[in-house]
């Protein structure tokens, strides 16, 4: 069966993305539309290129019921250690609720505005942890909006559901440490304390310091053509690497 379009997907009963178990499926299968990308896949090695939804997120989802049915702690494993990334996620969506709150933005494709998120959050809080710490969480769909470009042309926006959000917020919290460390001292873009304004900044030091040329350097269209199931794979082994220390 050919795929459907990311942009075209959507998720029924108003846009919950806090899939029920079914039983005998694969991790996480239930009432909502699944898609390639789970926030598994993309923020912790539960799932790999080989593995995306099987075993070591069985084996985290079964740790966790375990650790909510009284059973001693064990000596921490791979697992543990994954599951207590996730708890960190997990831990952190109130915060995160608030920044996307705060940044606001339009609702995605299942229509939910950040001020229905902020009202109906003491519901939907507790489901969302335990679907994380389950599982069985999934991303929703991605509403698909073009704007115009300064130089002409248009550039196509993905606008997530506001829950997906809250969810990407808190898997940034806990990854950002990780990575930001590593990342060249001269990019400038998307990172904290760093914005156009630092770049100039450190620009004028280069004319300053004798050079005569500032060259600005940008990937066209680069998330449009990157194989995200190797970037994903490099991200699993990055995270996978700090959790074995």
């Amino acid at each position: 069966m050919a795929q459907q379009k990311l942009e075209d997907r959507v998720v029924p009963d108003g846009g919950v993305m806090l899939v029920q178990p079914s039983g005998g499926g694969a991790c996480g299968q239930g009432k909502a539309v699944a898609v390639e990308q789970t926030v598994v896949q993309l923020a912790l090695p539960i799932a790999t290129a080989e593995d995306p939804v099987g075993s070591a997120c069985k084996a985290v989802r079964d740790r966790s019921r375990a650790g909510r049915a009284g059973a001693p702690k064990a000596i921490v494993t791979d697992e543990t250690s994954i599951l207590a990334r996730m708890e960190e996620v997990a831990d952190r969506v109130d915060l995160a609720m608030k920044k996307v709150v705060a940044n606001k933005g339009a609702p995605g494709p299942d229509g939910m505005t950040v001020g229905t998120l902020r009202e109906q959050w003491p519901s939907i809080a507790p489901r969302l942890r335990a679907a994380l710490l389950e599982g069985t969480y999934r991303l929703g769909g991605i509403r698909r909006v073009m704007i115009p470009k300064a130089g002409g042309g248009q550039r196509g926006l993905g606008i997530p559901n506001v829950i997906d959000r809250v969810v990407m917020e808190a898997v940034r919290q806990v990854l950002e440490p990780l990575f930001e460390p590593t990342f060249h001292p001269s990019s400038h873009g998307f990172r904290p304390g760093r914005s156009c304004h630092t770049a100039i900044t450190e620009a004028k030091q280069h004319v300053r310091d004798g050079h005569e040329w500032v060259v600005d350097v940008d990937l066209e269209k680069f998330f449009d053509r990157v194989n995200h199931q190797r970037l994903t794979a490099r991200l699993a082994q990055r995270v996978d690497e700090a959790l074995r220390g």
